[in-house]
């Protein structure tokens, strides 16, 4: 295992919610991960922001990790969960927001 597969491993381990994106949580620098972005603040998660930009060995592992091409990347648990049309689409369904709450993650938005 290299050593950024286990910085990867560790961070989806040691955090309930990871999202891996570009940018941060203050300022995405795409699209895509800013939505993402909007819904996790929007239910009310707390989650880390990896920004993928900031390293482009993160950039390639994740990618390798998951076996996914694209970038944002949402874990929940340890679990990946998708890009940002399957969290989109989870959430317009109330899916993301019961994942997390049968996973013991704290949802403070949750109607």
């Amino acid at each position: 295992m290299s050593g950024i597969h286990e910085f990867i491993d560790n961070e989806i381990k040691s955090n309930d919610v990871v999202l891996f994106m570009k940018g941060t949580p203050q300022f995405p620098q795409c699209g895509f991960s800013g939505q993402v972005v909007q819904i996790l603040d929007y239910i009310g998660v707390d989650y880390k922001g990896i920004n993928v930009l900031a390293d482009s060995e993160i950039r390639q592992g994740i990618k390798d990790y998951s076996n996914w091409p694209t970038i944002p990347q949402l874990y929940i648990k340890g679990e990946f969960i998708g890009g940002c049309d399957i969290v989109r689409e989870m959430f317009q369904a109330g899916e993301l927001q019961q994942h997390l709450q049968e996973n013991g993650v704290t949802v403070r938005g949750a109607a």
